[in-house]
């Protein structure tokens, strides 16, 4: 390391300065490099494929592909995909070639933000990942399922990180502030208790969000006569530009629990009152929108599917208005959801379904619903439900679960028009439409 290196790596903020090194010391995702979990192994084995790192920000992603860049005996190169395209790919996959083909080496490749990659962009990665000439390693905040192209999904291990807890956070904030090192521990500095709370709290499981708000606090704050650093939770609620909650753990967990509930109760008023109790304590207008969205399944479901279009668009509003116009959205889709009619059919079809599944193997296909495109014998015997007006009495679970009815509409709503179909259909006779 050069003397530039040594004062830019003194100038790097402290989330970067405080970024583990090693698997021993990374925090948090012990469901996926856990002692003993596959990831891990495949790391300190040098035998990791190419997958991808989906997660929250700040939980992570980046500094576990550095750990793997520090443990590999592979050479590593990292892109970004919001500044680098085709040509950058191309250049990386050709020396990655002409490593292993030369001295055996493999070349890892870590890619971030790699859902802001084209079809084009992912499309010229696929040789090179099926040949071996590179291990591909994507980091993204959104679900590759639904963001990236299907080939590059296809060819990948996906490894879904969780949002670091607040112990993870709290002993990390704890470490950087004793660290002579690479953290705050030179200085004198003395953080409350509360303080320490808010900033775990106002990281909503992002470690370089809490390590920034103190580092933030710090910086900003003079020191007293007695040349202590004294961080309060004033202090800690301007770093962390979030006020803090204005009521205890308990009495919060009650009141969203309250909100649930009126929203399942139909009582617009209590949930309206509930909502603005939450926002008003400091709670993050966003938390009440996922929990909207989720009743709106949950509890009105397919009594009225509008349900959770307005939800989900009231969420996208907020996300570009915030406050206060923000509430307005909100505060509809409250209303809306609440005096829609109620049905539960939804949730009780998806445990019925994952019973079934997780203690019944039988999944054979019946042979007429076969995909017939690569099979070498051609299979007849499947009705297209159009020759016969749209629909057709037919068998599409497997024999042995042929009679199961995992969905049951209710009675309520947009149901009772389903079950009325569902009469006419099983009525319908098979005759093909002339």
């Amino acid at each position: 390391m050069n003397l530039f290196d040594i004062i830019q790596k003194d100038n790097a903020p402290l989330a970067e300065r405080m970024r583990p090194t090693s698997l021993d010391d990374f925090v948090g995702q012990s469901h996926i490099v856990g002692k003993n979990s596959l990831l891990r192994r495949a790391i300190l084995t040098d035998s990791l494929g190419s997958c991808i790192f989906y997660g929250a920000p700040g939980c992570g992603k980046t500094t576990l592909a550095n750990i793997i860049a520090n443990t590999t005996k592979s050479n590593f190169v990292k892109l970004n995909a919001v500044s680098s395209g085709i040509s950058d790919a191309k250049r990386v996959i050709e020396d990655a070639r002409l490593e292993k083909e030369r001295y055996g080496v493999r070349t890892y490749l870590l890619l971030d933000e790699c859902h802001r990659w084209n079809k084009a962009q992912s499309d010229c990665m696929l040789e090179a990942i099926e040949k071996g000439h590179i291990v591909f390693i994507g980091s993204t905040t959104e679900n590759p399922f639904v963001s990236m192209t299907r080939a590059i999904v296809s060819r990948c291990r996906i490894f879904e990180f969780k949002p670091l807890s607040g112990e993870d956070i709290k002993n990390t904030l704890k470490k950087a502030l004793s660290d002579k090192e690479k953290g705050l521990g030179e200085q004198n500095i003395c953080v409350s208790e509360e303080a320490l709370e808010h900033f775990v709290w106002a990281s909503d499981g992002d470690m370089r969000n809490a390590l920034n708000a103190l580092e933030l606090a710090v910086k900003s704050t003079s020191a007293d006569e007695d040349g202590v650093i004294r961080i309060d939770i004033t202090v800690a609620e301007q770093s962390s530009q979030k006020k803090s909650m204005s009521i205890d753990e308990n009495m919060y967990y009650d009141m969203l629990s309250a909100f649930c509930k009126s929203l399942r109760g139909s009582d617009s008023d209590a949930a309206l009152y509930w909502a603005e109790r939450l926002i008003q304590a400091g709670c993050d207008p966003m938390l009440i929108l996922r929990r909207l969205v989720v009743h709106s399944s949950e509890d009105v479901g397919m009594a009225d599917p509008q349900a959770l279009v307005i939800a989900t668009s009231a969420m996208t509003a907020y996300k570009n208005i915030g406050l206060p116009e923000g509430k307005i959205p909100l505060y509809n889709a409250i209303i809306y959801v609440c005096e829609a009619p109620k049905s539960n059919s939804v949730v009780v079809a998806k445990y019925a379904v994952e019973e079934t599944v997780a203690t019944r193997k039988d999944d054979k296909v019946p042979a007429y619903l076969m995909d017939k495109n690569y099979k070498a014998q051609k299979i007849s015997g499947y009705k297209y439900p159009h020759d016969f007006g749209g629909w057709v009495e037919q068998q599409y679970l497997p024999d042995s679960l042929k009679d199961e009815k995992f969905y049951i509409p209710s009675q309520n709503g947009f149901e009772k028009y389903l079950i009325r179909a569902k009469v006419v259909k099983s009525n319908k006779p098979e005759n093909k439409k002339n």
